[in-house]
């Protein structure tokens, strides 16, 4: 019988400390989705469906490497979370799904769709492909074995969300349980093979910036493998890499095409001759290596700022209607990468939602003063003069080189010059987040699919 892992975000123990998640007027998110998660394994078992509860003190890596080490054909898998945000209006569901895969992104629907059935008060923030996330990347959509699925069930932040959440958590479980029950059914009989004694699997063709490639891939679970010899021409090392989950099927290793993009690889697929496309930076309007220097050119046009900006938040060009313009104007006079600039901003503000200490008033887009606990941080008389400070800002951290325009940044004094040429040493730096730059570069992929440079 086929097997559904459900795991509650957060609870474990990382880095020798309890991860407790989001905390709002002492609810925590990991002790929410514990109690939900709880009414979701009786209801499921009681539909005759075999279910696994992932053990409530495992960090995120053993909650993976325990789902992996009990993986059977036909299973799935799905952890829930709850989001947090400064800007408390923020509220609904979302449902992340490895990028890339269609087949996944109709289960997504297909959970979502059920949720809301049972709480239709509860917005639907839609499915989302896993490199939307802050990190480019979700743990659980990429490594766990079985299909997977990462649910935000609201947010704790916004008052009606968790309202909803605290008294009507039966009816979040039953929607769970549903949608679960119904995807369990469409996965059923579904073989994932990854070894030459189970059935043949589907193969596909590869090219590499145009050319053929000489050997196939494979398809396991809806997604798409390359041979990690692949990986070795593209000058990718990933010996540092334990994170990236391999198979070994025919006696050849494969890695999952997607885990490439985190390498500037870009990656299509033509559905007609069932090929996978790759293409390295160096086919690309972008100059390899320059992807994550501060100081440079950008390579967004106006419009795929602007349309980036729109698609994410419909609303962000009523207060700001030429900020992809300015972005630009200020990136190129400075010499700064107004993409970097341009998706700081977007990172920093949700694509210009504000909501937090900062107000959209203040026409600061990157949290300049900005330290928490109610502190404003610094206010600018127009949008431009709040961009020109952050594009001074970056300048101040990656050269040394005089500013062109009268300063403006009323910390550039303070920024010992030269520190962060690379947008990962912004890290600890502009924000104490370590994963600030890495957070930025994901913004910044994002962008760049969106205007087909990458």
């Amino acid at each position: 019988m086929a097997q559904i892992f459900i795991s509650a975000g957060h609870g474990g123990f990382e880095n020798g400390i309890t991860d407790t998640g989001a905390k709002v007027d002492g609810i925590t998110e990991a002790q929410e989705m514990i109690s939900i998660r709880d009414l979701i394994v009786p209801e499921l078992r009681s539909r005759g469906l075999k279910v696994l509860s992932v053990p409530d003190d495992l960090s995120l890596q053993d909650s993976i490497s325990w789902i992996n080490a009990r993986n059977r054909n036909g299973d799935i898998a799905l952890e829930i979370h709850l989001g947090a945000f400064q800007n408390t209006n923020v509220r609904g569901a979302t449902a992340y799904y490895i990028a890339s895969n269609e087949a996944r992104k109709a289960h997504a629907d297909l959970m979502l769709l059920a949720l809301l059935r049972r709480v239709p008060q509860l917005p639907s923030l839609g499915g989302k492909p896993d490199t939307a996330a802050g990190m480019g990347r979700l743990a659980f959509c990429r490594q766990v074995a079985p299909p997977s699925i990462l649910m935000e069930l609201g947010y704790l932040t916004n008052d009606r969300d968790r309202s909803l959440l605290l008294s009507r958590r039966r009816d979040f479980a039953l929607g769970l349980a549903d949608g679960l029950a119904s995807w369990s059914r469409t996965i059923t009989g579904t073989p994932p093979p990854t070894t030459p004694t189970q059935p043949q699997l589907p193969t596909v063709n590869i090219t590499v910036n145009g050319g053929a490639y000489e050997e196939q891939g494979i398809i396991v679970n809806n997604n798409s493998y390359v041979p990690i010899d692949l990986a070795d021409r593209l000058g990718i090392d990933l010996a540092g890499k334990p994170d990236i989950r391999r198979v070994r099927y025919g006696n050849v290793v494969y890695i999952k095409t997607i885990d490439l993009r985190e390498f500037n690889i870009a990656i299509g697929w033509d559905a007609a001759s069932r090929t996978v496309q790759l293409k390295t930076q160096s086919t690309l309007t972008i100059c390899p290596g320059l992807i994550d220097q501060i100081m440079g050119h950008g390579n967004a046009s106006e419009v795929s700022l602007m349309m980036f900006l729109k698609n994410n938040n419909e609303k962000a060009l009523r207060d700001f209607p030429d900020i992809h313009k300015i972005y630009r104007q200020e990136g190129v006079i400075e010499g700064v990468n107004y993409d970097i600039a341009f998706c700081q901003m977007c990172l920093e503000t949700s694509f210009l939602r504000f909501g937090g200490d900062v107000k959209a008033s203040q026409n600061n887009f990157a949290s300049i003063g900005a330290i928490g606990g109610n502190a404003a941080g610094a206010s600018f008389p127009s949008a431009r003069i709040g961009v020109r400070a952050q594009i001074q800002h970056l300048k101040a951290y990656a050269s040394k080189e005089p500013l062109v325009q009268e300063q403006v940044d009323p910390r550039f004094r303070f920024v010992s010059r030269g520190s962060a040429v690379l947008v990962d040493q912004l890290s600890g730096r502009w924000a104490a987040d370590p994963n600030y730059g890495e957070k930025i570069m994901a913004m910044v992929r994002r962008l760049y699919e969106s205007a087909k440079l990458l």
